[in-house]
């Protein structure tokens, strides 16, 4: 082989080697930080880049990755990547126990959602990321569950949520890193804890049971009360009504006899006008006989007969009726 041909074929191969080690295609939120000499120099963003092999190259970043074995165990494994992901990105953390402020172990498991914000800071300002994050996370979890009796623990997720990303994202901000949500996976307490708490929550849900029991006994009495109040209110009203109504009939009777006697009384004194005869013992003579008549027929069987003390004034009485007759006969004839 000549010598021309070799050469051709180094060059070739010097080609390949310029163009493999080179060329960069950077994808979609993907990033690539280059030194020179071991010294930054630039960030390639999306898009074909070219580098000057052996002159610049890429800096690694440590990344974490998550991997289930068939049986179902997850195991954690680091790797050095070239490679620099914008996306968000979730870590499922394993669990550990951390004490309440009441002394209770309990067993939390936490995810943590960031994003790498600036792939400068994350190459530069921390050695290993993801295992930091990691451990800031843990900490920061102890910390703030450490504040929290267990029942505000169990109930207050939100809360302690929010409060592990203010804390995350202040403290990672200077690794280029943005946390965006804390959640808090599972939260396990002891056995025998988890059983208290069982016949707690019976015991409170016999308890509200009684309570609204009572309370409906108790609305139900009152119902009941008031049902019959009111209709003794409606009772007592309408006998009110009832005796209103009786004594204004009544009262209109009474008016219309009493108007009946006035007009009995002056078509008297008009028939008497003008003789000697007495109006009043005329009337009082009627009186006296439809007295008598009454206590003759309310007698025993009619078997008793009730006479005046002064049968005189009884003769006096009809004698002053007869000359009423034969007064009201003249003035008829008249």
């Amino acid at each position: 082989m000549s010598p021309g041909i070799v050469i051709l074929i180094l060059l070739a191969f010097l080609v390949i080697f310029v163009i493999s080690k080179g060329v960069r295609v950077v994808q979609q939120s993907e990033s690539m930080v280059i030194e020179r000499f071991g010294r930054y120099a630039r960030t390639l963003n999306a898009g074909f880049n070219i580098i000057i092999p052996i002159y610049e190259k890429p800096r690694e970043i440590i990344t974490r990755y998550a991997r289930e074995m068939p049986d179902g165990h997850k195991y954690v494994q680091f790797q050095k990547k070239g490679r620099i992901d914008l996306r968000e990105t979730v870590y499922d953390f394993p669990k550990q126990n951390v004490i309440t402020k009441d002394n209770v172990m309990t067993e939390i498991n936490a995810l943590l959602y960031f994003q790498i914000m600036d792939p400068v800071k994350a190459v530069y300002e921390i050695e290993n990321l993801p295992l930091a994050i990691e451990k800031l996370t843990q900490t920061t979890l102890r910390n703030v569950i450490g504040e929290l009796d267990l029942d505000e623990t169990l109930t207050s997720r939100e809360t302690i949520n929010a409060k592990l990303r203010g804390i995350l994202d202040e403290a990672s901000n200077k690794w280029g890193v943005k946390v965006n949500r804390v959640e808090l996976q599972d939260i396990n307490p002891p056995r025998d804890i988890i059983e208290a708490m069982e016949k707690q929550m019976r015991a409170e849900r016999d308890r509200r049971a009684v309570v609204i029991d009572a309370e409906g006994s108790k609305r139900a009495a009152i119902l009941q009360a008031e049902g019959v109040q009111q209709a003794q209110i409606t009772e007592a009203e309408g006998q009110k009504q009832s005796q209103i109504l009786e004594a204004e009939g009544d009262a209109q009777a009474r008016i219309r006899r009493a108007q009946a006697e006035a007009e009995a009384i002056r078509l008297v004194t008009e028939a008497i006008h003008g003789t000697k005869a007495d109006p009043a013992t005329y009337l009082i003579a009627m009186k006296y006989i439809e007295t008598l008549n009454n206590m003759v027929t309310e007698g025993n069987d009619n078997r008793t007969v009730f006479m005046p003390y002064e049968a005189t004034g009884l003769l006096s009485s009809i004698g002053g009726i007869r000359e009423m007759l034969d007064v009201t006969k003249v003035a008829g004839k008249s």
